[in-house]
C-alpha cells in the first residue's frame, strides 16, 4: 500500500488537508468517534497513530469506527516518524513497515490494530470504566464551586452586532451525528430562520448544508479559513484557567479579520450558549451538544462542571437536539411515490386514449375481447 503521508499533531486540522488515498499520521491517544468520522469523509488509505488508538482508560470509539470503514490501522512507537515526515511525500506500507521514499535506507516498525485486538482492549476498557467515572465525578464535584460563581453571577458579555433578542439560537458543536442531526431538523432552520452559532467546526457544517452561520465562537484551531471568511461575527474564546493564548487568536489576527476576545470558563460551546441566553434568546436548540461521560473523556476533559452549571442556568429555554436523527430514520416512503406515480400517469393515459393511434387501439381491444369471449 502506499500513498501520500500527512502529519499533524491535532487531527482536527490534519484532516481539512487530506484527500482520498492518503495515509493519515496522527497523534491521538484515545481516538474519539468525532475525528474517526472525520477521517472516513477523507477516504485515507490507512492512518498510523503514534499513540494507542485504545489506552485502555476507557472504551473509546474511534479505532471501532475505522475498522467498520475497512481502513487498516497501525501503530507506530518510533515518534522519530513525525519528525521526519514531510508534508504530501510518498509512504509506502509493506507488512508491518513504513517506508519514506526519501530514505529508503530508514524504516519505521508498525503493529497492525484488527478487529480482534482491539474488541480485547476495548472489553478491559469497559472493566476500568468505573474507576474513571469515579474519578471523573470527584473532579466534577472539586471544580463545581470553583466556577459557579463565574457562569452563574454576573457575566461580561461582549457586545454583538446581531439580534438575538426575541429569536430561536442554533448552537452547533462538531459531537457525534451532529451532521445527522442538522439534516433532521434542516425544515426548521428554513422555516423558522433562527440565529446560527457555530462552535468551531460546527460553523463548517452549517456552510456544507448550505447555511451561513452569524456567529462563531470558539478558539479558532479547527474551524476553515472559509467558514472564517464568510461573513460570520467572531468571538474568540480565551479560558480563564490557563495565561497561555488562545491557539486560534494569532491565525484571526494574521487574517486580518474582525473578532472579540471573550475570557471566560468553561467550553466554547458553554459560552456559545450562554452568549444566546443572555442576549435574550427565545429558545436555545443545541446540536452536537457534549453531555455523556465517554463523549467528555474523548475530549480529554477531566470533569464536567462547566456544562453542568451552564444548562441550570439556561433552564427550560435549551432544546437538545442530540440525537434527533435516530428518532426517525427516513425510509423511502413507497406508498406516497406509488400514489404520485398514479397521478402523474392519469393525464398521460386519457391523451394517448383520445388520440387517434388510442382510439384505434382501443378499437382492436374491442373486437379482440368480442372474438375471445364470442359475444
Amino acid at each position: 500500500m502506499q500513498g501520500a503521508a500527512r502529519f499533524d499533531w491535532r487531527t482536527k486540522r490534519l484532516v481539512q488537508r487530506l484527500h482520498a488515498g492518503d495515509i493519515a499520521i496522527i497523534d491521538h491517544p484515545d481516538l474519539d468517534g468525532v475525528a474517526a468520522e472525520a477521517l472516513v469523509a477523507r477516504r485515507v488509505a490507512a492512518v498510523v497513530n503514534l499513540s494507542p488508538f485504545i489506552t485502555g482508560r476507557y472504551p473509546s470509539s474511534g479505532a471501532s469506527i475505522l475498522l467498520r470503514a475497512s481502513i487498516p490501522l497501525y501503530e507506530c512507537h518510533d515518534t522519530h516518524l513525525a519528525e521526519v515526515v514531510q508534508e504530501g511525500e510518498t509512504a509506502v506500507i509493506t507488512g508491518d513497515t513504513l517506508c519514506l521514499n526519501r530514505l529508503p535506507d530508514t524504516s519505521f516498525s508498525l503493529e497492525r490494530l484488527d478487529e480482534e485486538r482491539a474488541q480485547r482492549l476495548l472489553s478491559l476498557a469497559q472493566q476500568r470504566l468505573k474507576s474513571e467515572l469515579r474519578a471523573f465525578a470527584q473532579n466534577t464535584l472539586e471544580y463545581l464551586q470553583e466556577e459557579s460563581d463565574a457562569l452563574l453571577g454576573v457575566l461580561e458579555v461582549p457586545e454583538i452586532s446581531t439580534s438575538i433578542a426575541g429569536r430561536h439560537a442554533v448552537v452547533v458543536v462538531r459531537g457525534e451525528r451532529f451532521k445527522q442531526d442538522l439534516i433532521a431538523i434542516r425544515n426548521y432552520l428554513r422555516e423558522m430562520r433562527p440565529v446560527l452559532i457555530g462552535v468551531d467546526g460546527g460553523a463548517d457544517a452549517l456552510l456544507e448544508m448550505g447555511f451561513k452561520p452569524d456567529i462563531i465562537v470558539g478558539d479558532m484551531d479547527s474551524v476553515s479559513d472559509r467558514a472564517l471568511h464568510c461573513g460570520a461575527e467572531l468571538i474568540v474564546h480565551q479560558y480563564t484557567s490557563t495565561e497561555r493564548i488562545s491557539p486560534g487568536l494569532e491565525r484571526v489576527q494574521r487574517l486580518g479579520l474582525p473578532h472579540t476576545v471573550w475570557r471566560a470558563p468553561g467550553t466554547s460551546e458553554d459560552i456559545a450558549m450562554l452568549l444566546a441566553y443572555e442576549k435574550g434568546a427565545q429558545l436555545i436548540v443545541a446540536v452536537g451538544t457534549h453531555f455523556s461521560l465517554l463523549e467528555f473523556l474523548e475530549k480529554g476533559r477531566r470533569g464536567m462542571s462547566s456544562t453542568f452549571l451552564t444548562r441550570l442556568r439556561v433552564g427550560d429555554k435549551l432544546v437538545d437536539a442530540k440525537g434527533v436523527s435516530r428518532l426517525y430514520p427516513r425510509r423511502f416512503a413507497w406508498r406516497e411515490f406509488g400514489w404520485l406515480f398514479l397521478a402523474a400517469m392519469m393525464p398521460v393515459v386519457v391523451a394517448f386514449l383520445l388520440s387517434p393511434v388510442g382510439r384505434d387501439l382501443v378499437r382492436l381491444l374491442y373486437v379482440w375481447l368480442r372474438l375471445r369471449l364470442r359475444f
